[in-house]
Formats: structure tokens, C-alpha cells, sequence
């Protein structure tokens, strides 16, 4: 403790203070007592069991969602015209979007059970991407942790990320929008594992390859999450000259370059389709009106509405703490690769921070810039689009605790420690604060279950005795669309609810079966 105080005591300048930290980092982790690693280790374990209980819920309650919104349109089209007439319906009619088509397909083509095993499968997926997304980071990083904490870091992150929006019905649990707004911005991060692993001129190859394959699948699944990849691309290709290492400049520049390209051919693919034109036509968004300054105004407010939403929402404190442990407890690994982090970017750490924020709000701004002429004035409370945007804010959030973390470091050990359970603390609480919201959820659910359930063996039995015309009963979640909304005004999904059936229509129903 004396020395570590004299050593931050003589750093009177911000290159000895970089070169202390530096030297501090390089120590290998045996050198740390034995007593404070294993309590870290044990510590970390039990911190990530709070999130991880928490999805295991999440994921668990995934059971009770029934079809609602697009799902009636989408259902009757895998079901009788297969995967071909669901590509068909994206492509030539809706919007374009191939890569969505072929999502909607893995999951409609179990029919209801798929729209009930959707939370499981794609929250396991993206949980797991997050995890060897902050392991590969560490690696890269040349950083050791105890063990858990990457898992703690991608749990917390999901955890976040899945539920502490508005709404988390629409951004998790309908297929229909998880696909294009929550699991897009996932599958992204995912292209930057190779590239993170990638030791050998083989690996760097494979890292080029998936990222350019991966923006033409990203290009054709989300304009929104497109938007965020071409800005932090451009961001990071624009900094690399100050924030990156010398021998690492090129190789990521280089898959910078790719990736973009990628992402360039998805989204013309998508643009020029019939199905995009048919869309912007319907929605009167051709480039002039959607970039005229009238619109341009409109989204700025819409976005600014947004903003004040997300910045007064307490549990994402919780990215900054996890953040903070991260900071706090990773070690120098040793001799690191040629390619790991150093020079420039140890010395000037916030700048890719203060770049990845604007890059933020500039992507964030953009995407309610493409999203408002389908949603208009609604756009500022639809959550459930935001998410193409917030995952990037959530793991900026990570960083910056990271940051702190890191500068704690230099304090005596009794301060770090506090500071260590004060972050604990702190995710624990977030857990708690999102359960309730959720459980709260799930009973909703529950009754919407039941009451589909039932709806549904009816609507069965009566087609399946050759009625054509059935009464139906709206059975909603969350402000789900339902045929009949607005007080009757809404007919649609009504046609495909009918469709769905095998029934010629449906009429209005304030009584269930």
C-alpha cells in the first residue's frame, strides 16, 4: 500500500502516470495475495449468478408468447407458400429485407412453438456472443480476469440491454421486431470475434471474410443497424491513425474497409428491391421528404425526446458498474501481442470513448431520421426500434466504468475494495429493480396466454366444421397490435387472422368463447 501510494504520489506528469499504470498492468496476476484472488473469483461467481438468474427468468417466461402484430400475416405465409413465399413477401412486397425473411422463416415455420422457444434460442445466442465478445476484447487486450467476469460483463450487458427499455415485450419477446432491432445489433458485434481472435494470415483472412458475408446479412436485415455500422465504422477508420497500434492499424482498417463494403452491398440490395420501393411509396419517404429540412427538424426533436428517456433511466447505471469491476479487477497478462492496445491509446484512453459517443448520437439521430415516416409522431414512443442504436450506448456505458475502474487502480487497496462492492451493489440493484418489471410482465402474459389459447381451440374447431365467417375477440400484450384496435377503427391484421384460420373474414368480438 505504501509503495503503490508513492508511486502515485511521484507521477507528475500524464506520461509517468500512463507509464506506472502500464507497469502496474504488466505484473502477472500470481503476484496479487492469494486470499484477495480468491475472493475476486468468488465474489465474481456470485455477482453472476444475479443476471444470469435473471435471463434464466426472462428466458423462461419466453413460454407464454402467443402471435400478435406481423405474426398473423407471417404465419399463413411460411405455413402455405414455404420459405420462398416468405422470401417473396420481404423482397417483392414489404420492404426488402432478405436477411429478415430468412429469420422470420426459422422461427414461423414451427408455428406457435417457435414464437415460444424465440426467447430461449435468441437470448442464448446473443448472451453467448456478448461473452466471447468481452473475452475476446480481454484477450486482445493482453488483460487476464478472474474467472467469470467476462460472463459477468456480457450477462449484466444482456440483462440491460433486454429489458431496461420501455417496453420489453416488443424489443424481446416479438419475434417479429427482436429479429430486426434487438438480435441485428448482436449479430453485428459478432463479426468483430474473428477479427478480435485473429493471430495468423489465415485468421485475418477468415476475419475479412465473415465481415464483409456478415454486412451484406446486416445490410439486408435492418437499414437502422446498418446506419450504426457505417457511422462506427467511419469513426473508427477515421481515429485509427491516433487511437491505434502501429502493426494493428492496417489489419483493422483493412477490415474496416470490408465490412463497410459489406454493409454497402446489403443496403443497396435492400434499397433498390420492389418490396423497398413499395414501402417508401406507401409511407411518402422518398430521399427529399425524409432529408427535407422540415423532417430533418422533426427527427431532432423526436431524438432529443428519446435521449431524455434513456438518459433518466437508472439501470444503466448498471453498465457503468459492471464496467467499473471490469476496470478494477483485469491484470496485465504478460508479454502482449504485437497487435494489443498500447502507446497512444494507453496514453489518450477516453478518446475512442468521446468518438464512440458522438458516433452514438449521430447513428442514434440517423436512425430516427429513417424510422419516422413509417412511425411519424409515435417514433418517440416506440422503444422497440431503439435497439438497433442503445446496445452501442450499453457498451459504451461498460467502457467508460472500465475506464474508471482502471484509474482506481492507483488508490490505496481498502478504497478499491469499497469501490469494488459499491459496484456490486449497484448491478444487484439493477437486477432487482428490472425483475419486478418483468414478473409484472409475465402474469399479463399469462392471462393473454390463456386467453389465446382458448380463442384459438375455438376458431379451430368452428373452421375445422366449415364456418367462413367467425367472430374474434382482440387479445393484446403491451399495446401489441390486435385487429379491431382503436376502438374498432384498426381492421388490420384482420384479413390475415382470417387467413390464419382458413376462414373468409372475421367480425368484431368483446367476448371471449
Amino acid at each position: 500500500m505504501t509503495a503503490d501510494t508513492s508511486k502515485s504520489a511521484s507521477a507528475d506528469t500524464p506520461e509517468a502516470a500512463g507509464a506506472q499504470a502500464q507497469s502496474a498492468d504488466s505484473h502477472p496476476p500470481q503476484a496479487r495475495p492469494a486470499p484477495a484472488r480468491r475472493w475476486a473469483t468468488i465474489g465474481t461467481t456470485a455477482l453472476t449468478l444475479l443476471p444470469l438468474a435473471l435471463l434464466g427468468a426472462a428466458f423462461w417466461i419466453g413460454r407464454l408468447v402467443r402471435p400478435g402484430g406481423d405474426d398473423w400475416c407471417f404465419l399463413p405465409v411460411v405455413r402455405d407458400e414455404g420459405a420462398s413465399g416468405m422470401i417473396a413477401k420481404f423482397f417483392l412486397h414489404d420492404n426488402g429485407r432478405i436477411a429478415n425473411a430468412l429469420l422470420v422463416i426459422a422461427y414461423g415455420a414451427f408455428g406457435v412453438a417457435g414464437h415460444q422457444w424465440f426467447a430461449l434460442v435468441s437470448g442464448v445466442l446473443m448472451l453467448g456472443i456478448l461473452w466471447a465478445l468481452i473475452a475476446s476484447v480481454l484477450k486482445r487486450a493482453g488483460l487476464t480476469a478472474p474467472r467469470g467476469l467476462a460472463l459477468l460483463v456480457g450477462a449484466m450487458t444482456a440483462v440491460i440491454f433486454f429489458l431496461a427499455t420501455p417496453n420489453p415485450y416488443k424489443a424481446f419477446y416479438w419475434p417479429a421486431n427482436s429479429v430486426s432491432h434487438t438480435v441485428s445489433p448482436v449479430l453485428a458485434c459478432a463479426a468483430l470475434i474473428p477479427l478480435l481472435r485473429a493471430r495468423t494470415g489465415r485468421g485475418r483472412a477468415l476475419a475479412l471474410g465473415v465481415a464483409y458475408l456478415a454486412g451484406i446479412f446486416i445490410g439486408t436485415l435492418s437499414e437502422e443497424t446498418s446506419v450504426v455500422a457505417f457511422t462506427l465504422l467511419a469513426a473508427v477508420l477515421l481515429i485509427s491513425r491516433w487511437a491505434l497500434p502501429g502493426p494493428g492499424r492496417t489489419h483493422t482498417r483493412i477490415w474496416c474497409v470490408v465490412a463497410f463494403a459489406g454493409v454497402a452491398v446489403g443496403t443497396a440490395i435492400l434499397y433498390l428491391s420492389p418490396g423497398a420501393r413499395t414501402r417508401r411509396e406507401r409511407f411518402g419517404a422518398d430521399s427529399a421528404s425524409m432529408f427535407g429540412p422540415e423532417a430533418l427538424t422533426t427527427a431532432l426533436r423526436a431524438f432529443a425526446h428519446i435521449l431524455g428517456t434513456i438518459f433518466t433511466t437508472w439501470q444503466y447505471a448498471g453498465a457503468i458498474a459492471v464496467g467499473v469491476l471490469l476496470g478494477l479487477l483485469v491484470r496485465g497478462g504478460g508479454p502482449q501481442g504485437k497487435d494489443a492496445p498500447e502507446g497512444s491509446l494507453r496514453r489518450r484512453p477516453f478518446l475512442p470513448v468521446v468518438v464512440g459517443f458522438l458516433a452514438f448520437l449521430v447513428s442514434g439521430y440517423l436512425c430516427i431520421v429513417v424510422a419516422h415516416p413509417a412511425f411519424g409522431a409515435s417514433v418517440t414512443t416506440a422503444s422497440r426500434i431503439w435497439g438497433d442504436f442503445l446496445l452501442l450506448y450499453v457498451l459504451l456505458l461498460v467502457g467508460v466504468g472500465a475506464l474508471l475502474g482502471r484509474a482506481l487502480r492507483t488508490v490505496r487497496w481498502g478504497i478499491r475494495a469499497a469501490t469494488a462492492v459499491a459496484a456490486g451493489a449497484v448491478c444487484a440493484g439493477v437486477c432487482a429493480g428490472l425483475a419486478v418489471p418483468l414478473f409484472q410482465l409475465e402474469r399479463k402474459m399469462d392471462v393473454r396466454a390463456q386467453n389465446w389459447d382458448r380463442q384459438d381451440r375455438w376458431l379451430r374447431e368452428q373452421a375445422a366444421r366449415g364456418a367462413q365467417v367467425l367472430p374474434y375477440t382482440p387479445v393484446s400484450v403491451s399495446n401489441m397490435l390486435e385487429p379491431f384496435g382503436d376502438h374498432g377503427k384498426r381492421l388490420w391484421p384482420g384479413q390475415c387472422v382470417a387467413t390464419y384460420y382458413h376462414l373468409k373474414k372475421i367480425t368484431q368480438s368483446t367476448r371471449l368463447p
